[in-house]
């Protein structure tokens, strides 16, 4: 700690008891230097007392006007690195939905019933009596393929883990859809958005967003917290970002410590999702430095083997050594032992 520093946290406290503002602080401290000290009148010193507190208050104004300068400086980067990584990330998004091959064009229920119908009879005018039978025939694989999928699945539900009973399936993002936001993610990021539902357009200094450590504050000011608690897991808060959109939608980026989970709720109050259920996006393996590709392989093996019942490979390695010692030391008793 400097020469500078060591008085900071006694005279914090003394400005804190200052509720009056800085008018106060500053009448307590000449009224200290009248009753307590010669400042006023004492003939040694050479200057005017007014002189040596302008002198001391220029020094110090330099130090403070060079700190706002900087600081200031510093928040307009972050700030342009936010706006730059918000736009790029709108940039992506706007590419998925102009790529004509994953657009969705909504129809109505009788719009739907026609374009089957006319599908079909335009099916059935160009494939002959042969072609028409071997459409059948593949019909008929395709509905047994559909029921032995729907088997599936319900075997799956049925198969479900008593820990995981009772908890949400992913939205498709992987995330959760709520009565007051909705997020999806991907291993690296959480991406929430926050519509305000208000009669009028907010600006950003009524947003309030905290991002700590394991906390998470989103609101307004004026209003009741939207989301305030613990998050799942730890967050990096120098990375994470958010920005108001025609004042209507909170769209906040959350950036992940652990980039190899996959979080199951934003906050410790929310609904848990399952996250056995949920959809890796694509992605090359080749891609990946040897070190995180070795640990991806090792996650997707261990959750195959866990929907299969069967150990994961650190399981599977713990019970290898138990037999190897069991069979090293046959003159022992293992029958009542429990194991798991």
């Amino acid at each position: 700690m400097s020469d500078e520093e060591k008085y900071d946290a006694l005279l914090m406290n003394i400005a804190s008891q200052h509720t009056g503002g800085i008018h106060e602080l500053l009448d307590t401290l000449f009224g200290f230097f009248a009753r307590k000290t010669d400042l006023y009148t004492s003939p040694n010193v050479n200057q005017k007392p007014e002189e040596l507190i302008l002198q001391s208050f220029r020094k110090w104004e330099k130090v403070a006007l060079e700190k706002h300068r900087k600081d200031k400086a510093e928040r307009d980067e972050a700030d342009r690195v936010r706006r730059e990584k918000i736009r790029r990330k709108r940039e992506e998004e706007e590419s998925i939905k102009n790529d004509p091959s994953s657009r969705i064009v909504e129809v109505t229920d009788e719009e739907a019933e026609r374009i089957t119908r006319e599908s079909a009879q335009a099916k059935a005018q160009k494939l002959d009596s042969d072609e028409q039978a071997k459409a059948e025939k593949n019909n008929v694989v395709e509905s047994s393929d559909d029921n032995e999928q729907n088997k599936e699945e319900k075997k799956e539900d049925e198969d479900e883990n008593e820990e995981d009973k009772g908890k949400e399936k992913p939205n498709s993002g992987n995330g959760w859809t709520g009565p007051n936001y909705s997020w999806t993610q991907t291993l690296e990021e959480i991406d929430l958005r926050v519509p305000i539902n208000l009669n009028v357009r907010v600006k950003s200094k009524d947003v309030i967003v905290k991002f700590e450590r394991k906390h998470l504050t989103v609101g307004l000011r004026g209003h009741p917290p939207i989301i305030d608690g613990e998050t799942f897991a730890e967050l990096k808060k120098e990375d994470s970002v958010w920005t108001l959109d025609d004042g209507k939608l909170l769209h906040i980026v959350i950036e992940k410590v652990n980039k190899m989970e996959w979080w199951s709720r934003i906050v410790k109050s929310d609904p848990e999702i399952n996250t056995r259920k949920v959809q890796p996006e694509n992605s090359k393996l080749s891609d990946l430095d040897g070190e995180t590709r070795g640990m991806v392989e090792k996650m997707m093996y261990d959750q195959h083997r866990r929907e299969a019942g069967l150990p994961t490979s650190d399981e599977q390695k713990k019970q290898d050594m138990l037999q190897k010692f069991m069979s090293a030391h046959p003159e022992m008793d293992f029958s009542k032992c429990k194991f798991n």
